[in-house]
């Protein structure tokens, strides 16, 4: 889980105007944080399938997020993946 810290320092890096909280390019970074964060949790706790499964649910919604951007405004898309360094 993100600290609210970590959190307002995504949604300022990646925010598309000034009071942007919820755009999907913030979504999608605050999402990538957390699921880095699972993903070394899991490298430690191998058996923990209940963090497994929210992982794989965390990662469906970014991808979903992804999908209707790229839909929307494949330019945003190209530049949110780039910064990323998320597999196109």
């Amino acid at each position: 889980m993100l600290t609210p810290k970590e959190k307002e320092q995504i949604i300022k890096k990646f925010q598309v105007h000034k009071d942007d909280t919820g755009s999907p390019e913030v979504q999608v970074a605050i999402l990538t944080r957390e699921i880095e964060k699972v993903s070394e949790h899991l490298n430690e706790h191998k058996k923990d399938n209940h963090s497994r499964r929210g992982l794989l649910k965390m990662v469906g919604n970014r991808r979903r997020l992804l999908r209707y951007l790229k839909a929307e405004d494949e330019k945003r898309w190209d530049k949110l993946t780039d910064k990323l360094k998320l597999n196109k």
